[in-house]
């Protein structure tokens, strides 16, 4: 086995160097692009962190709902499907809950300091 950094740690390093070392030196345009760079590689080390669980609890979440096995964007098109179709209620408190914890979820990986967010998870 290799000592080698992980791949959270690879994006944090370079998102890193971004900010502190490129960014001081670049103005106008170039800046505001690091500045995007360094946000993108901070979505992508939280998806790396966050998405196996979350991936997993969502699967477990929509095979209780729907009652049936699948991956992911299999159940996610039955979903809606059955949304659509009437089968699930907009009102059914199961549904509810899992779209409620999928959106807290899509939050925490891509605006975790959004307020609203903030909020939502301190009266959780």
């Amino acid at each position: 086995m290799q000592d080698q950094p992980t791949a959270i740690e690879l994006v944090e390093a370079v998102a890193d160097f971004i900010r502190n070392h490129a960014m001081p030196q670049l103005q106008g345009h170039a800046a505001f692009h690091a500045r995007v760079a360094a946000n993108a590689l901070d979505i992508v080390k939280r998806e790396l962190e966050v998405a196996p669980t979350a991936n997993a609890e969502e699967i477990s979440r929509l095979k209780e709902l729907l009652g049936r096995e699948g991956n992911l964007e299999e159940l996610n098109l039955e979903l809606c499907n059955r949304i659509r179709s009437g089968q699930i209620a907009l009102d059914d408190p199961q549904l509810k809950d899992h779209l409620w914890k999928t959106t807290l979820t899509k939050l925490s990986i891509d605006q975790p300091n959004y307020s609203g967010y903030r909020r939502a998870i301190s009266e959780s």
